[in-house]
């Protein structure tokens, strides 16, 4: 009985893919071959007939490019209102994607998928907006071309001539919840271009001659239809697999070439590729891998050659472990939904029946299928075969099998002292069974007939001779022989799927640890050193990453002396396998696979094997190879995350520089400003009295040392920045600091009330006193801008454990309401949109200076109102100073 039942890898495969979808909103996508075809008309007509039934349907956007037909279709339809966008140094409509999301409407018409959106959009693709309404739940119904589809973007471009800059990804379209085509004929579409349905008059004539070409429009819908097609084809397998359907449908063509491991199948593989090339047929080379085949190296050589012309010539090489070669052929076939399997005929006599067999199996068992017989010719090694170690392994199984048979006799004799003769079979079957096991099927065959040789000879009267007083022997000889063949062939199969089904875990296993491991790597060095401990001892051989540098030249990550960086390049050039083994540039030692990625080949991987052949397993191949696209996707992310990471230095650069040019311009065309307007009133004003003459004169000064203050602050921070900041430290006392900061913030800080709390016991600090001048100079500064005529202004210090503090406190208006730790950022100013002078560097400078002391600077708001900012310095070992008195009576003890 068949098994109806669903493949549970397949089955679950689409369940979560169903279950994904469920939780999205639905896409649909009216598909066409090029603009004209009736996409957006088609559309909305379909969005007003939901409109109709009493669905919650609005239009996102829709271009309607003065079409009158599709302008009448938006009647009566809720449109939503876009929002305007500044880019590119002007104002521009776009899709409001907010709006969309909060909006009551459950499907949305956002039409032209593949439109890029204008700069300062949340996304840069319209693609990712329709997506974040999926994502919401939201159901999109959108227009797109098959020229913005990714992967027919170069065929495209080949046809018309022009590459198109506009692409949605194919996992878009394949994950649409519909595709609805819509198509008129060339001749049509161009009809309606020449009455004006397509384009305006205008632009008429010059679509004709360029995009709109008969030929042109022939091969893009051609084009649409089997892109469609493969969508559909996809479907199909999705509905087969879900609902276990085991025969074929042949909605597509698909050719199965079946190949043994022998040189001659090389021609049926171009066969194969001649019969898909005129049939337009995807096809696949198949191979079965009898586990109890035993490892024939040669064979396996011979396996990698075809697997690799096969894939050269564009096909999907599988190689499937499997017993029965017929039902395992069959069953992939209906897997795959192939609808012709090509078999190869030889002609040598000692195959003829077993072929036979096989496709009378084949064409019995799959009758829904074509079979394709393709005479193949007899290939002849032209060269001798080299001698190996494998009779001289047989030699080794045997003799072992023939010791282990004799001390099985031996035990038996002693055993008989106890036991029937009956009974010790069971003993010779149990050698048997171990010899298989170990030793594979030729050494089991031979103990099985070892076995019932030594227990004729050696128990079975009359003794040391092969005849038998009883003709009921020979039925005993007989069936135990039998038995003991049966169970040495299926130990020595059950050792050889063993051996296959570990070799599969340890592909499976190293191939999911190394996904595992790249899936976190964050830098170049870590896949360096996750090539060197899980490529390297897998296949047996030194491994070198090469990485392109900034001019596309390939560097080697490592030393290694076997790279030769000319065969690399060409490598990572043409994107294709290079070196030994293979068929371009095969006299160099190593072997070189490019690492390919979704966007472009990251680098190439090369690996010098530690024998004359490397992999010649083509299971253990296809392992290389994928690890290699691993390889190549986390280069990529790699590159993406860097590109991302300098795109953000570059925009915080560019954000600071129009703060920089936007502050500075202003703040400095102020005080550049009122000298010259002062200048110009000294000169045009000579009988000025003497005292208005001072007057303007302190005021020019006033405002000389204000653009002074502010290009020291801009200097000095950007000199901090780049080179540190130096410090030249001595031992002073804060009174001193304070007194001088103060002296020279005089004018500054008139009116207000100035305040000191100094205590005399202040202990010495260690700091820089020009630069925490500079701080206090500062913060007096801040003070006397932001506070009224009347405020009092208080500076007080202490000592509190290992630290010094000194405050710069008023009651003036106090901080604004953000987080006072920003204030200290540069350009940051306390009131954005302030009348108020000044680039916003002083408190960045502070902080800057009094952390290179190893202090901090913070500030707060005082109670009930007004600002402090505190500065802590370390208090460090000041040195002993004497005082005066004690140094006075030393000078003079007679006093």
């Amino acid at each position: 009985m068949t098994d109806q039942r669903p493949d549970p890898d397949d089955l679950l495969e689409v369940v979560k893919g169903e279950d994904h979808r469920s939780k999205r909103g639905q896409l649909k996508i009216f598909f066409g071959a090029c603009a004209g075809v009736g996409k957006t008309f088609a559309m909305l007509q379909a969005a007003r007939q939901l409109h109709a039934e009493g669905a919650a349907v609005g239009i996102g956007v829709v271009e309607t490019h003065g079409r009158k037909d599709t302008q009448e279709l938006l009647e009566g339809l809720p449109v939503l209102p876009r929002k305007t966008v500044g880019g590119n140094g002007r104002a521009a409509t776009e899709f409001d994607l907010d709006g969309a999301l909060a909006s009551p409407y459950k499907i949305l018409v956002v039409d032209e998928l593949a439109h890029t959106n204008v700069a300062g959009s949340r996304h840069a693709k319209r693609w990712q907006d329709v997506e974040e309404l999926l994502d919401a739940g939201i159901d999109v119904y959108t227009a797109l071309n098959v020229q913005h589809l990714d992967s027919l973007n170069d065929i495209v471009g080949g046809i018309i001539g022009t590459r198109v800059r506009e692409t949605v990804p194919d996992r878009i379209f394949d994950a649409a919840t519909d595709v609805v085509l819509v198509d008129i004929p060339p001749d049509d579409l161009l009809a309606r271009l020449n009455a004006g349905k397509v384009y305006l008059p205008v632009a008429v004539e010059r679509a004709r001659q360029n995009f709109f070409r008969r030929g042109n429009l022939i091969a893009l819908r051609e084009l649409a239809l089997r892109r469609v097609a493969d969508r559909v084809n996809a479907d199909v397998r999705s509905y087969r697999v879900s609902h276990a359907i085991k025969s074929v449908w042949p909605t597509q063509e698909m050719l199965m070439v079946c190949v043994s491991a022998d040189r001659s199948q090389e021609r049926l593989v171009r066969e194969g590729a001649r019969l898909a090339q005129r049939l337009q047929a995807k096809w696949i080379v198949v191979h079965i891998d009898q586990p109890y085949k035993g490892d024939d190296t040669r064979s396996r050589e011979t396996l990698l050659t075809i697997a690799t012309t096969a894939q050269a010539a564009g096909a999907e090489f599988a190689n499937i472990p499997g017993q029965d070669i017929a039902e395992t052929l069959l069953d992939y076939a209906r897997k795959r939904n192939v609808t012709k399997l090509i078999v190869g005929n030889p002609p040598r006599w000692k195959f003829k029946l077993f072929r036979s067999r096989l496709q009378e199996r084949i064409a019995r068992a799959g009758p829904e299928m074509g079979l394709i017989l393709l005479s193949v010719d007899d290939v002849r090694p032209t060269v001798k075969r080299k001698v190996t170690d494998e009779p001289r392994g047989y030699a080794a199984a045997l003799s072992i099998a023939t010791l282990a048979c004799g001390a099985t006799t031996a035990l038996a004799a002693w055993l008989l002292r106890v036991f029937d003769p009956s009974n010790v079979i069971m003993l010779f079957l149990m050698t048997v069974v171990f010899v298989a096991m170990h030793l594979g099927r030729v050494a089991g065959a031979w103990a099985a007939f070892l076995s019932v040789v030594c227990f004729d000879l050696f128990f079975i009267e009359p003794t040391l001779s092969f005849t038998a007083t009883d003709t009921q022997y020979f039925f005993t000889f007989a069936l135990m022989l039998v038995v003991a063949l049966v169970i040495s062939q299926l130990a020595a199969r059950m050792r050889s799927e063993a051996r296959v089904a570990r070799a599969g875990e340890r592909r499976a296993s190293t191939l999911a640890r190394i996904a595992r491991d790249l899936s976190s790597a964050i830098k170049i060095e870590q896949i360096v050193s996750m090539c060197r401990d899980a490529i390297t001892p897998l296949i047996g051989a030194q491994v070198v990453l090469l990485i392109p540098d900034q001019k596309e030249r390939l560097v080697a990550t490592q030393n290694a002396g076997f790279v030769d960086l000319s065969v690399a390049q060409w490598t990572f050039d043409h994107a294709q396998e290079a070196g030994l083994g293979t068929q371009t540039l095969s006299a160099a030692n190593a072997l070189y696979l490019p690492l390919k990625a979704s966007m472009a080949t990251r680098g190439v991987l090369a690996i010098l094997p530690s024998g004359s052949t490397i992999l010649n397993d083509p299971d253990d191949r296809r392992l290389l190879d994928a690890c290699c696209s691993t390889i190549g996707l986390a280069l990529e992310r790699i590159h993406f995350v860097e590109v991302a990471q300098d795109t953000l230095v570059r925009m915080e650069g560019e954000k600071l520089r129009n703060a920089l040019l936007s502050a500075v311009s202003h703040d400095l065309k102020t005080p550049l400003t009122a000298i010259r307007g002062l200048a110009e009133t000294l000169e045009d004003s000579p009988n000025l009295r003497v005292n208005d003459r001072t007057d303007l004169a302190r005021s020019i000064k006033m405002q000389a040392d204000e653009l002074k203050r502010l290009v020291s602050n801009l200097l000095d921070l950007a000199r901090m920045q780049s080179d540190g900041v130096h410090l030249h430290k001595e031992w002073h006392t804060l009174s001193e600091i304070v007194g001088s900061a103060l002296a020279q913030s005089t004018t500054l800080l008139k009116p207000r009330t100035v305040q000191t709390r100094l205590p005399a016991t202040l202990p010495l600090v260690e700091v820089d006193a020009a630069l925490i001048e500079r701080v206090l100079i500062n913060l007096f500064d801040n003070a006397a801008k932001y506070t009224p005529p009347e405020t009092t202004v208080t500076i007080r210090a202490g000592a509190s454990g290992d630290s010094v503090y000194l405050v710069v406190e008023d009651d003036g208006p106090g901080l604004p309401a953000t987080d006072p730790d920003g204030l200290f950022e540069p350009f940051a100013r306390g009131q954005k949109e302030s009348s108020i002078a000044g680039v916003g560097l002083g408190l960045a400078l502070c902080r800057s200076i009094v952390s290179a002391h190893g202090g901090t600077i913070r500030a707060r708001a005082r109670k009930p109102h007004g600002a402090a900012f505190e500065i802590r310095l370390p208090l460090g070992a000041p040195p002993e100073v004497e005082s005066e008195t004690a140094d006075d009576q030393t000078a003079h003890p007679d006093r």
